[in-house]
């Protein structure tokens, strides 16, 4: 327990080190200095007794040049095992001075209690040297302790035999150098305990307020808490309960839970706790901190013939080279690798001849493991975490040589050939035993034993970055070293930190890219905390769309025999949470849901006072009264409102109380949105005799998306809209539609203290995103080739998390940048969020903002615009209507006589771009597209992957196409790449889909067959394949959504023999990302870069109008954009080189050539497969650019998207 009150600092003494590494210098000026020889640099202050340290402050030496500008504090309560002091958002550095006299106070984030305060420099005075001056407040800190050596106990008896508790608090501090341990135990006559237990470094609490014997599980609960608290640090723990609310907090972490079962209180008998004075653990550890050049290099006995090496180590990195030995024999030498997590011992006689041990798994995994190499004579045994070893017979007798090297090679040995098979050793390592010899570290740290590089004695450095866990939407964290990694696989978010929805936020959204009606995901609000639901879209036009969400009683439901007292309840479970119903019914513009209701002797309310005998709850619970078609607060039905009641003397059918049934019943529609959907429905007036009731609450029905078209434009550039604060400090992405004429304006701003964020149009081409979190401005830009203020909707999305930010304008390339390892992450903002303008009412937007989402929150510009000068709702144009004119993702272009539809990136064609392109295929036939890889200067990226963790590309692709066959196997679409990656699809023997991809050519193929049906059986069937990174999304024939995330293999024999059969039926409507190959190919003339073998016949499925076919209205003019835009023109995709997937626009158009490069060479390759398995083919041709191109600029290049070569086939 506690026993101070540290409310007020007060200053303490300063002591300086008497460390030999580090030397008091009075040369010239007052304070500390070390000699410029010194390899250990850092000023040790001893407080003399523990003190609760609240605030460090520092100058440089007086009367020179030298001071530090940044530091780290280390502390301890022995002068040993060291751990360093980290801020908020784990920042590891303090601002030290900028001059020699000034002094620079830190107030700590949370107060520390230790006896030993180190400061080590990490930057100095550029024109000086390091010096130092430093005081330490705070306040003496007294605590009583016990020690416990793994078997003895500390029994608490209490004054009464058994003690019930409704609230209890249980806090303490411990440290300890085991990982697991009982800390508190107690536990009553009834079965009810307690028990805080630490299990391999994280602390467990374990509760139960039943009684064991009657309910054996219904009122245990867990919880987990905390990391690596096996550190031989102080750690604390507090736990508060009241009934059954539970705060378990440990280091100010805090989890709170509620226990279940029935009781509400704890009866324990005794209580566990812990001893009287501590002992200090004597293991010292070193941290090898980098993971190219960390190494520790320690001398062996010429004369020893055998080699034994222990230590034990601690790590989050998967590869690493732990041990190497240069054996006696010339060339041969013993290594000791972390390789995927196991270890493996290798003995290489020579370049060519090698023999291994494998052992363990998952040893990376934060926690201490022991290791244990023995050689001796024709064998090397290797053991770990005490395991029985592992033996290897040698050819030869093995003699060790002179010295032996931990962790990566040092650059004396790399001319001896020395070389790192993976990464050096990053981690902690401790217990150093070399042929029964202990290593002492303090020994090395002075130079006297041994050699080293980027080593740190006396502290493990290790960090959980898991905790807390910054992935979303339960994406499981994993980590290295230096950064974390989040797997979204199977959570339908997508992204650094499984922030971003993968699904449509509306059956509206799917109407747009073209989809038929069929059930659907979808995600209402997008990046916030609801996950997607499966909904029912009913597409009954080209601009009506009805979702229906569907409960579990949509039949007729017959009642009878119940009364107020004992009434018949229905209680309705939908296929969305009532939280995903909330946020659909407010997204929509119009709900509404049928109640039937028929009667026979069974009344809606009593006829003498009125009084409900039938009713139901809305979403909130809340009971209501009026029935379908009638409005809310009035207990009345709809004969009522239209004056067609077969009683007038009533309000309802049913009140007449007729002994029939009649057609004119209390059937109605409910459209009140607020009270939609219908949660449960009570009758109470079916008892009494000849009564009878029929009812059946029909799906709700939400039509369109009223945030879909919501806009404001702003006429006033001192004008903007204000909206309450964010919370968005560890994420938020911002998605908007904007047009202008305006060469530049604010889109957003969000302003803190220090923090901000803001995204604008910062010149007529280029779009801008900026922030700063407190480790400076960020600054993301990225440039259009063409204008963006050309009074033409434009595409932005801005996101910023705690591993990287990002910005995407249109289809240009996703420019993004990481986040650093070290640094502030919370992102502080306190003012109104601004909306077109700026708090300075300076550089405002002038032109059209709609659809603004910040986080999966659309927010209402319109309503705001109405209440604001210089703003008004809506926004004028053709192009700005909500009924979409240009479908399957065609895009509205605004002209000064009407609108044109581009049509580029769209499968179909026509003026609206509603035409189907389809295809048959005979025998031997197939369409091929080859592409060019895009310009360098278009690449827009500037992330490095990591070494540490093999992760899968960020890549992403996007399929949809229409099929009809009875082909059975057969190749629907391939995809390759010039690196051996390749996509396919096709039908197996069986008829069932399957889709192959292989991203490593290294590895085997992964297989998906999202269904198992036959779909060669002559009917249409239609696909469509979303892959983000390793998560793919399928859809078949508008079924259910499928996924998988890929890391399973296969073989490629399947892909072969469906490729050799080709494809004989019918394709329609190809997408592939923004290109339309199918389309395409229809217009061939126009694409040198296209090849088509074999026979095949354009619309197979019905007779098609012409895609340059132009239609002219009196007011309206329409036009296929890739007639009139984009002929001999082709685009060119940019993304990362590293990327699977396909690159480039491409309906009509023909590739940017980059001028300054000269002429580039095209290579068209020809895949044609014979039904009797004869080898492909490829023809080659040059394609020379055409002159003109250079001068071509259209909204086109927006459609940039990867940058490695491929070649698409049908």
């Amino acid at each position: 327990s506690d026993n101070y009150n540290c409310s007020v600092n007060s200053r303490g003494q300063t002591f300086q080190s008497e460390s030999t590494q580090s030397e008091i210098s009075h040369n010239g000026g007052g304070g500390w200095a070390p000699e410029r020889t010194d390899r250990l640099r850092w000023l040790q202050v001893d407080l003399r007794e523990r003190v609760e340290v609240t605030t460090v402050a520092t100058q440089g030496r007086f009367g020179s040049p030298d001071w530090v500008t940044s530091y780290m504090l280390l502390y301890s309560d022995t002068g040993r095992a060291w751990k360093q002091f980290r801020q908020e958002d784990n920042i590891g550095t303090f601002p030290g001075n900028t001059n020699s006299d000034g002094t620079v106070h830190h107030k700590l984030s949370h107060s520390i209690r230790t006896r030993f305060l180190r400061f080590l420099p990490v930057d100095w005075s550029p024109g000086g040297w390091m010096g130092l001056r430093v005081e330490v407040y705070g306040c003496a800190y007294k605590s009583d302790v016990a020690d416990f050596n793994g078997r003895s106990s500390l029994l608490y008896r209490f004054n009464q035999k058994s003690t019930s508790t409704v609230k209890d608090v249980i806090s303490l501090r411990f440290k300890s150098q085991r990982a697991d341990g009982v800390l508190v135990h107690g536990e009553g006559q009834r079965g009810d305990y307690i028990t805080l237990e630490l299990h391999k470094g994280r602390l467990s609490l374990h509760i139960n307020l039943d009684d064991a014997k009657m309910h054996p599980s219904s009122g245990h609960v867990s919880v987990f808490l905390g990391s690596l608290l096996d550190d031989q640090h102080w750690h604390s723990v507090l736990i508060e309960r009241f009934n059954k609310q539970i705060n378990f907090t440990v280091d100010r972490l805090t989890k709170h839970v509620r226990t279940g079962g029935l009781d509400d209180s704890l009866e324990v008998d005794y209580e566990g706790n812990v001893t009287f004075t501590c002992s200090e653990p004597q293991l010292v550890s070193a941290t090898f901190l980098s993971s190219s050049s960390s190494f520790l290099s320690l001398p062996l006995d010429a004369a020893t013939e055998t080699l034994s090496v222990t230590f034990q180590f601690q790590t989050w990195n998967r590869e690493g080279m732990l041990l190497s030995a240069w054996l006696r024999r010339e060339s041969e030498r013993l290594l000791l690798l972390l390789v995927h997590g196991q270890l493996r011992l290798t003995h290489h006689r020579s370049a060519l001849q090698s023999s291994d041990i494998v052992i363990g798994q998952a040893l990376s995994d934060g926690q201490w493991h022991t290791v244990s190499i023995s050689m001796g004579g024709f064998q090397v045994s290797l053991s770990v975490d005490d395991k029985p070893p592992s033996t290897m017979q040698l050819k030869d007798i093995a003699q060790p040589g002179r010295s032996l090297v931990i962790g990566g090679c040092p650059s004396v040995l790399t001319n001896q050939g020395c070389r790192n098979p993976t990464m050096a050793y990053q981690g902690c390592m401790r217990s150093v035993i070399i042929n029964n010899q202990p290593i002492n570290f303090y020994l090395v740290q002075q130079g006297l034993l041994g050699n080293y590089s980027k080593l740190q004695f006396d502290i493990c450095g290790i960090r959980d970055r898991c905790l807390p866990n910054y992935c979303e939407h339960d994406g499981e964290c994993s980590q290295s070293w230096n950064t974390f990694f989040c797997d979204c696989s199977g959570t339908g978010y997508t992204g650094a930190t499984c922030h971003n929805s993968i699904f449509e936020p509306s059956c509206e959204a799917h109407r747009l890219t073209g989809s038929a009606s069929g059930f659907f995901s979808i995600d209402p609000d997008g990046s916030g905390p609801l996950k997607s639901t499966v909904v029912y879209c009913n597409i009954t036009g080209e601009t009506s769309v009805w979702t229906v969400v569907n409960h579990n009683s949509t039949e007729m439901v017959r009642v009878q025999g119940s009364s107020l007292q004992k009434p018949h309840v229905m209680k309705f479970n939908y296929s969305a949470s009532l939280e995903q119903l909330r946020t659909l019914v407010s997204k929509s513009e119009q709900c509404q849901q049928e109640v039937v209701y028929l009667c026979r002797k069974s009344r809606l309310f009593n006829t003498w006072d009125g009084t409900p005998l039938s009713w139901w709850l809305d979403r909130a619970g809340e009971r209501r009264t009026y029935w379908g078609g009638f409005l809310p607060g009035v207990q009345q039905c709809a004969c009522s409102l239209d004056e067609n009641c077969i009683d007038m003397n009533h309000f309802c059918n049913c009140d007449a109380d007729r002994s029939s049934w009649y057609e004119e019943n209390d059937t109605g529609v409910l459209s009140y949105k607020e009270h939609l959907p219908v949660t449960e429905i009570l009758i109470g007036d079916t008892n009494r005799s000849g009564s009878e009731a029929i009812y059946r609450v029909g799906s709700l029905h939400c039509y369109g998306d009223r945030f879909l078209w919501n806009a404001a434009s702003f006429y006033q550039e001192s004008s903007y809209l204000h909206f309450p604060t964010l919370q968005a400090e560890l994420s938020v992405d911002i998605s908007l539609y904007f047009k202008t004429t305006a060469p530049s304006g604010v889109f957003l701003e969000h302003l803190g203290t220090k923090d901000f964020i803001r995204v604008e149009l910062s010149a007529p081409s280029v779009v801008t995103f900026t922030f700063d979190v407190g480790n400076g401005p960020v600054v993301l830009t990225v440039k259009s080739h063409v204008p963006l203020n050309d009074k033409q909707w434009h595409y932005v999305r801005a996101e910023r998390n705690v591993k990287e930010a990002s910005l995407q304008v249109d289809q240009l390339p996703l420019r993004f940048l990481e986040a650093p390892s070290e640094g502030h992450t919370h992102l502080q903002l306190n003012s109104q969020l601004f909306i077109g303008g700026t708090a300075s009412r300076q550089r405002g937007f002038l032109g059209c903002i709609r659809s603004l989402n910040i986080n999966g929150m659309t927010l209402d510009l319109e309503e705001r615009a109405k209440m604001t000068p210089g703003v008004s709702s809506g926004c004028p144009g053709h192009c700005s209507s909500q009924n979409s004119l240009c479908h399957n993702r065609g895009k509205c272009i605004e002209k000064s006589s009407g609108y044109v539809c581009d049509c580029t990136h769209s499968a179909y064609g026509g003026p609206n771009c509603k035409k189907e392109v389809s295809v048959s295929f005979e025998s031997g036939s197939s369409v091929t597209y080859t592409f060019q890889e895009p310009f360098s200067v278009m690449r827009n990226h500037s992330r490095q992957s990591s070494a540490i963790f093999a992760q899968s590309s960020n890549s992403r692709e996007s399929i949809a196409f229409s099929f009809l066959t009875t082909q059975t196997p057969a190749m629907l679409l391939t995809v390759n790449t010039y690196h051996q990656q390749y996509m396919a699809i096709i039908l197996a023997h069986n008829g069932s889909l399957q889709i192959w991809y292989r991203l490593n050519r290294d590895k085997e193929p992964d297989i998906f067959t999202p269904m198992s049906l036959n779909l060669a059986n002559g009917e249409l069937h239609r696909v469509q394949i979303h892959r983000e990174g390793r998560d793919m999304y399928v859809q078949v024939s508008f079924a259910c959504v499928s996924s998988l995330t890929l890391g399973r293999a296969g073989v490629d024999e399947e892909v072969l023999q469906a490729g050799s059969r080709g494809f004989i039926g019918c394709l329609s409507s190809v997408q592939f990302n923004h290109l339309a190959p199918l389309k395409a190919s229809w217009l061939i003339s126009l694409h040198p870069d296209l090849c088509q073998v074999g026979k095949s016949t354009i619309l197979c499925f019905q007779e098609m109008v012409k895609l340059m076919e132009s239609v002219h209205n009196q007011h309206i003019l329409f036009t296929d954009h890739a007639d009139t835009g984009s002929r001999g023109k082709k685009l060119t995709n940019a993304a990362q080189s590293d990327s699977a997937v396909i690159g480039g626009l491409i309906a009509a158009v023909v590739l940017i050539t980059l001028c300054a490069l000269g002429v580039m060479t095209r290579f068209l390759y020809r895949h044609r497969h014979e039904r009797t398995r004869q080898m492909a083919s490829v023809k080659e041709k040059d394609h020379q650019p055409r002159p003109e191109l250079r001068y071509r600029a259209e909204l086109d290049l927006h459609s940039a998207m990867r940058d490695s070569r491929k070649e698409y086939f049908i």
